[in-house]
């Protein structure tokens, strides 16, 4: 069993569910890499930002992605969505559907495995 939990209660994840052009796939995962690893990412430099995000593919669909991340604040982050919207990053281009359809769901983390419980499981 893991020793923590994915995200913590009390914190949200936001949730985008897209699609990449057919074909393009490699370009976005490499566009999307460029712009999140640098210094441009405006969602790096805030403190509400819980854990990093982390981009998904769709094992039984490969041009359905997924960008999950934890944050304190579904606020902070619509903030900041807006200041990276005004940067235009190349890989939004590739979304089908373009800007529009790289909108985030928000959910409510509302129970995630206490810590106690967690440590026994890894003490075995």
């Amino acid at each position: 069993m893991a020793n923590a939990p994915l995200a913590n209660k009390g914190n949200f994840l936001h949730i985008y569910d897209f699609r990449v052009i057919p074909g393009r796939e490699a370009e976005f995962i490499r566009l999307f890499e460029t712009f999140d690893y640098s210094d441009e990412n405006p969602m790096h430099k805030s403190a509400a930002q819980v854990k990093d995000g982390v981009l998904c593919r769709d094992v039984n669909d490969p041009g359905r992605y997924f960008l999950i991340a934890e944050w304190a604040s579904i606020e902070e982050h619509r903030r900041i969505l807006d200041v990276l919207k005004a940067l235009r990053p190349q890989f939004v281009g590739l979304v089908e559907g373009g800007p529009a359809a790289f909108t985030p769901q928000y959910v409510e983390v509302v129970s995630s495995t206490p810590d106690e419980i967690l440590q026994k499981a890894a003490a075995g």
